[in-house]
Order: structure tokens, then C-alpha cells, then sequence
């Protein structure tokens, strides 16, 4: 039997995303119906947002100085929003904050961090400084100017450190939600931190099955699923497993080190324009007394939004609220 040449690699890579995306619509559409019919009415689902005349969709990929293609949607016509999304998710997880917001006469940015969702998958630039530098360059590639920039999570890592390097002259006002600032791990001079052997826990579980442990982590503690009295939604896991999948092997896991280890405090210090943050009083993944709290010490012009009982993933289970609250940040 002769060998047979591997296809070449970006063959794999197609083959690969096919199968994730095409297994991830099944087992979300298996889902559906149950969730459907079980779902509590919402605000936004009472009195849901109209696409207007002004609402367009676009979405494109766009090339950095050392060659990395990131994707990115642009949606809607009006003032700019920027979002940027958490680990190890993608521009999806914005997709419904986008809708609402595109609906009300705003232009929706949001993109695919490198290594991230349909992004190019580098061996190199898995760091925060690259993660906003690459931002940069797509928000002059836009001519994105008095942008609102939100961050969640990680997202609000690559906000803090797009601000500290590039400024605010295209920025108007900053949202930080859940978001990992100033620093996530516990050092002499962040006692409130968390400890390193937490952050290796989380490599080791990756290394040991990526796919159980995209599993394990919307499953627990990222939505507070894991709490006395919680009612899992599968939908809301599958969607977290799916946008995870997506992502580089090796992006993901450096990442890891990028969210966990990364100073923004001198970044925070240079913000310039008004901020609001908002964090869950029950965030297990990032703690509010490290983050927000921290925060708020450091950004002069910021206002503090905490949600009790809210867990890490509260722009999924509290969108409602923080939709409204964020809305009216935007218009004050």
C-alpha cells in the first residue's frame, strides 16, 4: 500500500472548523426546542428590536502588518461601538448586544481576536501588546473615530491595553464588563489576586482534553451553573464550547497566561474618558475585589455597576439589565 501525502494544512484547518461547526449546529439544534419552550420571557424578547432602514450587515477579514487575517463584522450606521470578547469565545458572543444596539442606530464593531474564532492562527503575538496593536490597526483600517470601546473579560484586558498604547483620541468613552484589570494574579503587591496554582490548573485540564474542559468551564463557574439553586442552560454551554472549539490549540492555551498574568494597572492609569465597569458580586473566574473593585481605584472618570448574584458570564444571563445600563451610559 503506498503512503498517502497529508492534505495540506490549510485543507485541515477547513475540514477541521467544517466538522466543529457542522456538530456544534446539530447539537445546539437538538437543543432548541426544549430550551424554547422553557426560556422565561425577557425584556428584549417582550418588545424586540426592529431592524430600521438605517441597519445594514457586513462582515470581512482584514490583514495586520505581519500578515495575520482577523474577521470582523460591521454592522449598522450611527455612532461606533467596539466590542471585544472574552476567552477563548470570538465576535460571536456579541452577537445579540450587537443586534440590539445596530437596531437602536448605532455601527457595531466587533472582531475575532488572532487565534481566535475564524482568525488566522499565528505562532506568534499571543500577548496583550499585539492583541491591541492588531486592534489598532482594524480601527484606523475603519476610520473608527468616538468610539465607545467595550471589553468583556479578556476583551476589557485588550481595552485597557489599546488605551494604554494607542490613546483615546478615537475613542469617547470606555466599558469594561467582567473584565480581567488591573491584574488577575495574586503577586506581593496584588495579595487580592488569585494564585498561580489555579491558572496551572486551568493548563492542565486544557492539555489533558480541551473539548471536556470548554465543557466543564460554562458549565460551572463561568456562569455560575455550579451554585446551590442554578439552573444550567445547555444552550448557553454548546454556544461557549462551539466558539471555543473554533480557536487556535496553541492561541487558547498561551492565552491563558495573557489573562492571568498581564499588568494593565499603568494602563488604567492613563484612562482619559469616561468609563463605566460592571461586575458580578458572585464572579468566580475573575473576582470583583481584584478587578472592578481595583479598578475603580485607578480610572479617574469611571462609574461602578455591581450586580449582585451576577456571575463571570453576565452578558449572557443579566443582558437585559446590562443592556439598558450601557445604553444609558452611551446617551448621558
Amino acid at each position: 500500500m503506498q503512503p498517502t501525502s497529508p492534505p495540506p494544512q490549510g485543507t485541515v484547518d477547513l475540514r477541521r472548523r467544517s466538522l466543529i461547526v457542522t456538530s456544534g449546529i446539530v447539537a445546539v439544534g437538538l437543543q432548541l426546542p426544549l430550551i424554547g419552550c422553557s426560556r422565561q420571557p425577557t425584556a428584549t424578547s417582550e418588545a424586540p428590536p426592529t431592524p430600521t432602514e438605517h441597519w445594514s450587515k457586513a462582515m470581512g477579514t482584514f490583514t495586520t502588518k505581519d500578515g495575520t487575517n482577523l474577521y470582523y463584522k460591521d454592522w449598522g450606521k450611527g455612532p461606533i461601538i467596539t466590542f471585544s470578547h472574552g476567552w477563548p469565545l470570538s465576535s460571536d458572543s456579541w452577537e445579540a448586544h450587537m443586534f440590539f444596539f445596530a437596531s437602536q442606530g448605532f455601527r457595531c464593531i466587533a472582531h475575532d481576536r488572532r487565534g481566535h474564532g475564524r482568525s488566522s492562527q499565528p505562532s506568534d503575538g499571543n500577548d496583550m501588546d499585539t492583541y491591541s496593536d492588531d486592534l489598532a490597526q482594524l480601527m484606523e483600517h475603519l476610520n473608527v473615530t468616538e468610539a465607545t470601546m467595550i471589553g468583556f473579560s479578556t476583551g476589557g484586558g485588550e481595552v485597557a491595553r489599546y488605551i494604554g498604547r494607542h490613546g483615546t483620541k478615537r475613542v469617547k468613552k470606555a466599558v469594561l464588563i467582567s473584565a480581567i484589570p488591573p491584574l488577575m494574579l495574586k503577586t506581593p503587591a496584588n495579595p487580592n489576586g488569585t494564585p498561580i496554582e489555579v491558572f496551572d490548573g486551568l493548563r492542565k485540564a486544557f492539555l489533558a482534553d480541551r473539548s471536556q474542559f470548554f465543557r466543564d468551564v460554562p458549565s460551572g463557574p463561568f456562569y455560575g451553573f455550579n451554585l446551590p439553586g442554578a439552573k444550567p442552560q445547555q444552550s448557553l454551554i454548546d454556544f461557549w464550547w462551539l466558539q471555543g472549539m473554533m480557536g487556535g490549540y496553541k492561541n487558547t492555551y498561551e492565552c491563558i497566561k495573557v489573562f492571568s498574568e498581564t499588568d494593565l494597572t499603568e494602563d488604567l492609569k492613563k484612562f482619559d474618558v469616561p468609563t463605566l465597569l460592571v461586575h458580578g458580586s458572585k464572579d468566580q473566574v475573575v473576582p470583583i475585589v481584584a478587578a472592578a473593585e481595583a479598578a475603580a481605584k485607578l480610572v479617574k472618570d469611571n462609574k461602578l455597576l455591581v450586580y449582585e448574584g451576577a456571575p463571570h458570564g453576565l452578558v449572557d444571563t443579566y443582558r437585559d439589565r446590562l443592556l439598558a445600563d450601557v445604553m444609558t451610559f452611551i446617551r448621558g
